[in-house]
């Protein structure tokens, strides 16, 4: 009898203790039931996976371009580079000199733009790279004959330190201004206009200095127009990156010249709602 009672009482809290367990189970399976409905009405399975090329650049209106300007200023950034070390054969007799100051010059810039671009904006140091290329070789170019040995270095120091800036700088804008959709393609297309700016500069090694004032006078020439092209870019500081085509269509460039602070700046307001104000204030001044 004693057995019979605690089998009893034992089979009886078995059932108290499962329902509350059936009840959250039951609760569980309902909700994640009308979550993946949500999902398939949110996310179709009809939704087919989008494939761009870079030949839609031709398409757009301020991708490409951003994609030509930068492209430009790495070819320059990388010729113009053999009109600097030119110079610096005078100083050394051994070959491998010009080398090694331009891998020491190359961690300089790199050095460099990593404290100073997220400071003073990418647009703007390109901009002062270019500068200071440009300023460089025409110096070199005009008054070399003229000029110190000791200031034809520095400049040709200095015009080194910039170009490989402004080499390493127009890559990592690109990346950053270029849509993600295609940003692989329009990479490889700067980075192939910088290597034919390589090209050029092996092959006035080659040809022992031949032609290497017309080399010279062209690429200076490309850096003072680059500086032009240069303020045509928008600024990436602080921003998303952009995903689609359409967001990057969207980039538009700073104004030149900042607005003063002590300037007034009213708000812009819409014009049915200037004539709603307009006639509110007569509606209360009317007796």
């Amino acid at each position: 009898m004693f057995r019979l009672e605690c089998a009893g009482q034992v089979f009886l809290e078995k059932p108290v203790r499962i329902l509350p367990t059936l009840h959250s189970l039951t609760l569980y399976f309902k909700f994640s039931l009308s979550f993946s409905v949500e999902i398939d009405e949110v996310f179709p399975e009809d939704i087919q996976p989008e494939y761009h090329h870079v030949v839609e650049l031709r398409h757009t209106r301020v991708i490409w371009k951003n994609c030509l300007i930068l492209g430009f200023t790495l070819f320059i950034g990388t010729g113009i580079q053999y009109c600097f070390t030119r110079n610096l054969h005078i100083y050394s007799p051994h070959f491998y000199f010009s080398y090694f100051l331009r891998v020491l010059t190359g961690a300089l810039a790199c050095i460099f733009l990593c404290v100073s671009v997220d400071r003073f904006g990418r647009r703007g140091m390109l901009l002062l790279a270019a500068i200071v290329t440009g300023l460089s070789s025409l110096l070199l170019l005009a008054l070399t004959q003229y000029l110190h040995g000791g200031l034809v270095l520095v400049l040709s120091v200095v015009g080194l330190l910039s170009s490989q800036a402004l080499a390493m700088l127009s890559v990592f804008f690109g990346s950053e201004v270029m849509p993600t959709v295609v940003r692989g393609g329009t990479l490889g297309l700067i980075m192939a206009a910088g290597c034919v700016g390589m090209a050029a500069s092996s092959l006035m090694e080659l040809q022992n200095n031949g032609g290497y004032f017309l080399h010279h006078v062209i690429f200076a020439s490309f850096a003072v127009l680059s500086v032009l092209c240069i303020m045509l870019l928008p600024e990436s500081k602080h921003k998303p990156l952009p995903d689609s085509l359409k967001d990057g269509e969207r980039q538009r460039r700073p104004p030149l010249f900042l607005s003063r602070m002590n300037r007034d700046n009213p708000p812009l307001l819409r014009t049915q709602l200037m004539r709603a104000t307009h006639t509110t204030d007569l509606h209360y001044e009317l007796p």
